[in-house]
């Protein structure tokens, strides 16, 4: 009896070593998964400051790749398209979205950004083919580096234009 114990004992042991193998290994798989979904969101959630908390920051930031946000004065802008270097220069918005609303809007707060001659200014420098939403007044988000200089040198560059679709809008809700 002694024998069929122990030889009924083996196979329960593998079976149950074999089980506890495939937890461990599936816990270690759900790990790593878990780890690589959290430093990817990391490494991507980037957000954007302000002209004001760049410029503050400036020491610490030189170098560094921000994305920065600010209003386009749009007498600024200059294009050389042999070169396809764009230059201009942003105005500080506020980067809180209630702050945004309080003041009546992104149109208004674009708008009060750039003629107001005692917001902080910034010059943005831009290689690549000049954008079509490129104009007074349209909010740049920029991706790039700044320059000991303080010029910011944008890798990438997106627009929002908020009074070319608050046009739209009246004449379709009439229609």
């Amino acid at each position: 009896m002694t024998n069929q114990e122990s030889d009924s004992s083996v196979p329960t042991q593998t079976g149950s070593g074999g089980r506890v193998k495939f937890i461990v290994g599936g816990l270690l798989i759900v790990a790593a998964i878990i780890y690589l979904i959290v430093t990817s969101t990391q490494a991507s959630a980037q957000y954007f400051l302000t002209v004001d908390e760049l410029t503050e920051r400036k020491g610490s930031d030189i170098g560094r790749d921000v994305r920065v946000s600010g209003a386009v004065i749009g007498d600024t802008v200059a294009y050389d398209p042999q070169s396809l270097t764009l230059k201009f220069t942003v105005a500080h918005v506020p980067g809180d979205n209630s702050e945004i609303e309080a003041q009546g809007g992104l149109a208004k707060v674009l708008y009060d950004a750039v003629n107001d001659p005692n917001r902080a200014r910034m010059e943005v420098v831009y290689i690549g083919p000049k954008p079509d939403l490129l104009r007074h007044e349209a909010q740049a988000i920029m991706t790039g580096k700044l320059a000991e200089d303080g010029v910011f040198y944008a890798d990438e560059l997106l627009l929002k234009c908020p009074t070319k679709y608050e046009e739209v809008v009246p004449e379709q809700a009439e229609g």
